[in-house]
């Protein structure tokens, strides 16, 4: 696990800033594996460099790290490997691919296509139509790998609108979504390296979290990602809200003690929903996924996994596709009222902690499973969704109930 972590770090580390993305090093380590327990000469070191393990541990590793996904609630993943008819396909290697789906490609490449398009879309149940890797006359395998995420908030959001004031989204009409709790050690602040770094734990009912990233606003997005994958490493601890000190302990957080009804202290989230899609030609980082030597097509790399004919790597891709929403979240690889005028006064016996925090600006998020801490997907969003204005007949003989909870119930 702490391999695949370290993996999403280094792969965060070299994303371009200023764009929407996602990305599950979880889909990639396992195929990274396999392919080095077939790879010699120098594709092997640099794929075990890549691997952070030696070949044939790394191979085993990604079986363990396959069988885990099998039995975490609401993440699903399978492999998939077709070859050409003449590829003389060596049965043990394919035997370490478990539960695979083994298939061959067909003399039209159309209906190639077609199949693995298919497979992808089944796997994935619909987030990733089609498979990104291009199959032509010179391709002769197709190793893929699956990986669907699907999990409800324990306490759903409010959905509503906000306008930041300040930032990259300033003065814009947004999509917002809000939430109070009395747990207040849902949130927590970081000192990393690079500044502090506010992380906020939205809790799944299948044991798969999303942890939200926000930094400081000079951090690019590869920065902050890799400081809360630190974070979650143990690198750097982070203070729980209850014992944050009053002020603006970290990026968007405000603590203070006010007035309330009641004896407890809250908790109140406004965050932006999302829904980012990329693609990753993994051969752009070669040398990070241990890659270089591996598309050398002057001769083969991998007699582990065929006699004949000899292999390279033509082409290595990702689609990934990332949805966070009032209800939960999905990915493969995819207030307060003001009240003015003659109402009554209302007491306020009680003097309590509230923390605010707003997510208004570019943030990063993780999806991690709870118990194993391994990252399934890692993402930045770095443009909102923009606030639409319905008209609505309003009823003027409907009365306003005014039933919004302030002081929030627990997870």
């Amino acid at each position: 696990m702490r391999a695949v972590n370290r993996l999403t770090a280094r792969w965060a580390g070299a994303l371009r800033d200023g764009e929407d993305t996602v990305l599950s090093a979880t889909g990639v380590w396992p195929l990274l594996a396999f392919l080095a327990d077939a790879a010699d000469g120098p594709a092997r070191g640099e794929l075990e460099d890549a691997l952070g393990l030696p070949a044939g541990p790394a191979a085993e590793a990604a079986r363990e790290l396959l069988a885990g996904l099998g039995r975490m609630r609401g993440v699903g993943s399978a492999v998939g490997l077709w070859t050409r008819p003449r590829v003389a396909l060596r049965e043990d290697w394919a035997a370490g691919l478990p539960e695979a789906t083994l298939g061959l490609l067909g003399e039209d490449d159309e209906e190639s296509k077609r199949l693995l398009d298919a497979w992808a879309e089944k796997h994935t149940g619909g987030l990733i139509p089609g498979m990104p890797v291009l199959v032509d006359e010179d391709t002769e395998l197709v190793l893929a790998s699956a990986q669907a995420v699907r999990t409800t908030w324990l306490r759903p959001f409010r959905e509503g609108c906000m306008r930041p004031e300040h930032g990259p989204w300033a003065d814009r009409e947004l999509v917002a979504l809000f939430r109070t709790t009395g747990l207040l050690d849902r949130v927590g602040v970081a000192e990393t390296d690079a500044g502090p770094l506010t992380v906020l734990k939205v809790l799944g009912d299948t044991g798969v979290d999303v942890h939200l990233l926000l930094g400081p606003e000079e951090a690019d997005g590869g920065t902050v990602l890799k400081a809360g994958l630190d974070v979650l490493a143990g690198t750097f601890r982070a203070v729980p809200g209850d014992l944050l000190p009053p002020g603006e302990p970290g990026p968007g957080l405000t603590v203070r003690n006010v007035r309330s009804t009641s004896r407890d202290s809250f908790l109140t989230v406004t965050t932006s929903p999302f829904a980012v899609e990329a693609n990753h030609d993994l051969t752009e980082l070669h040398e990070l996924f241990g890659l270089t030597t591996a598309r050398d097509e002057t001769r083969g790399h991998f007699p582990g996994i065929a006699d004949r004919p000899p292999l390279c790597v033509q082409g290595a891709r990702q689609a990934a596709m990332a949805r966070f929403g009032a209800e939960g979240f999905e990915s493969a690889a995819v207030t307060a009222f003001g009240i003015v005028g003659g109402a009554p006064v209302v007491r306020l016996p009680y003097v309590v902690r509230r923390i605010d925090l707003d997510i208004d600006r570019p943030f990063g998020f993780l999806t991690v499973h709870r118990t194993s801490r391994l990252v399934l997907t890692a993402g930045w969003v770095h443009d909102p969704v923009p606030y639409v204005h319905q008209d609505v007949d309003w009823d003027e003989d409907q009365e306003w109930d005014g039933d919004e909870d302030e002081d929030g119930d627990d997870e």
